[in-house]
């Protein structure tokens, strides 16, 4: 059966070849027929219907490169020209800065005849923009750009969020390196003053050269569509005379703008302190009072406001006290038979000033403030000009912060700028350095409002929205100190809103809170490990 199969099966492939060469030939005379005359055998169909040489694509191919030939020379030369305006500008501001003439706004009006007015114009109004000499009214609380303070080895910041902390040190090396550089050319310039400056030339042996450690303090903060101005002081040691520099870097070179010389030794500081009850904080208020005004500064007056009857017999006894021990008698005890309210104690203490102008510091009870502050106060603020609006450092509830009362060390000790200490309370308003005059123009308090708050926050609004410059910024020299806070029933919804806010930031740092609200749980693990400890040693 096998051998009569093949004969069937060689004649089924030899159908199947023939049947696949008659395709073939079929395919081949198919081709033939539909192949195009000789004369045309080149041309290609067009997108219409119509037929186009070789040569045309060609010709086409190299009319496309040459235009994109072109368009990249064009672009070569305008990125060359744009590179060659930048190295002029950078020339222009580089010449401005050798001949020191840009020694102001003043410096710069005086030179558009000599150099680029586009140049110098944009310079100008970089400068007005960022409040260097005169006001831009702000709309709210949220618009002020605030400063940053810093010294050879420190920055206080704002912006901390959870891994920042409230003192920068040391400082990272960005920006170390911009603080050196505008510390150096600051003293470059008191060093080296022009006639501008102030600076009598009659006896230049007897000028002063200022050093680094000649640096007290200085603030510094940054715009996005402005630039980076900075403020520096200068000051000799245990001297009541500070030079006075500022600078602006316009995203260029770094711009002198003025360098002035300041003395603050007949400047007087009127402390406002509105007060109900209280009488130890009160007491240990005037210890510190008593260090830092009577014995090291002596240029102050204290005016304390004192609503209600309840303790003002104590209060009394410690002035009185204080006047024996210290030979200070520059202070006004105000009695108030009112309902205590902040707004209307410093506005009594500040219309009861009878000697003409005075600058005032708005302070409360619980503020605990360094010499080195009262001159920063004195610095930052001028009549009709500019107030100052410190940020404070507010000290965490030190029964949390330190385990227990008990092991809480002396306030001295607590004072540390520390992200698990306290924080910077840069939604208080209610510590500031202003001149009386600019308090009264203003139109001073609320005094509509009771009790706690906002009133605080309404008089800031007027002064941004008025033409005066606001200073806001970190103060390392100013401390509020914790208290237990009580938000009482009377006050308005806002009122007691801002309170409870206060209230619970006042307490203690994220971390501790964390520690307080799993403390069960840390405790039951803590036990789970003493039981396992011990079950090891039994065995």
């Amino acid at each position: 059966m096998p051998r009569r199969g093949l004969p069937l099966q060689g004649r089924i492939r030899w159908l199947f070849l023939g049947l696949f060469l008659l395709l073939v030939l079929m395919l081949f005379a198919y081709l033939l027929e539909c192949t195009p005359p000789a004369d045309v055998s080149l041309a290609l169909p067009g997108l219409a219907g119509e037929t186009y040489s070789r040569e045309y694509y060609q010709a086409l191919l190299q009319e496309q490169e040459e235009h994109h030939l072109n368009r990249a020379a064009s672009l070569k030369r305008q990125i060359a020209q744009l590179k060659q305006e930048l190295q002029e500008l950078s020339e222009k501001l580089k010449l401005l800065q050798e001949k020191k003439e840009l020694p102001g706004v003043q410096g710069l009006a005086e030179t558009k005849d000599q150099e680029p007015g586009d140049l110098l114009e944009y310079l100008h109004s970089q400068i007005d923009k960022a409040e260097v000499n005169t006001a831009a009214r702000l709309p709210s609380e949220y618009a002020l750009v605030p400063f940053e303070s810093f010294t050879l080895s420190k920055v206080y910041q704002l912006e901390m969020g959870l891994t920042r902390h409230p003192e920068e040190k040391p400082v990272r090396k960005d920006r170390r390196d911009e603080l050196v550089e505008v510390i150096e050319a600051a003293l470059d310039i008191i060093n080296n003053p022009d006639e501008e400056d102030g600076v009598e030339e009659d006896m230049p042996m007897q000028r002063q050269i200022y050093t680094e450690g000649h640096f007290t303090e200085g603030l510094y903060r940054t715009e996005r569509d402005k630039g980076s101005l900075y403020e520096l002081f200068f000051a000799k040691e245990d001297s009541t005379s500070f030079r006075h520099v500022t600078l602006f870097r316009p995203f260029g070179p770094l711009m002198k703008v003025r360098s002035t010389s300041l003395e603050t030794s007949e400047l007087i500081i009127n402390i406002i302190v509105p007060l109900a009850g209280r009488v130890e904080t009160f007491s240990q208020f005037l210890h510190n009072f008593r260090e830092v005004c009577i014995q090291q500064d002596r240029q102050v007056h204290l005016t304390v406001v004192y609503f209600g009857q309840e303790g003002l017999q104590d209060v009394k006894s410690s002035l009185e006290k204080m006047t024996r021990e210290e030979s200070f008698s520059n202070y006004t005890l105000i009695p108030v038979d009112e309902d205590f309210s902040r707004g209307r104690g410093l506005d009594i203490g500040a219309r009861a000033w009878k000697k003409g102008d005075v600058l005032m510091f708005f302070c409360d009870v619980d503020i605990h403030f360094t010499l080195e502050f009262l001159n920063t106060c004195r610095l930052q603020t001028a009549p009709n000009k500019k107030v100052f609006y410190p940020v404070v450092f507010s000290l965490y509830n030190p029964a949390i912060v330190y385990g227990s009362l008990e092991l809480a060390p002396p306030i001295e000790l607590q004072l540390i700028h520390k992200k698990d200490a306290g924080f910077w309370r840069d939604f208080g308003f209610g510590m500031t350095c202003q001149y009386r005059s600019d308090f009264l123009n203003i139109g001073g308090f609320d005094l509509e409002v009771k009790g706690w708050g906002v009133e605080d926050v309404h008089l800031y609004r007027k002064y941004l929205r008025s033409d005066l410059i606001v200073i806001r910024t970190p103060v390392s020299g100013l401390f509020h100190l914790w208290h237990e806070k009580q938000c009482a029933d009377e006050l308005t919804p806002e009122q007691y809103r801002m309170c409870i806010q206060s209230k619970a930031m006042n307490e203690a740092s994220h971390s501790h809170l964390g520690m307080l609200v799993f403390r069960e749980e840390i405790e039951s693990h803590l036990r789970k490990q003493a039981y396992k400890t011990q079950s090891k040693t039994e065995d």
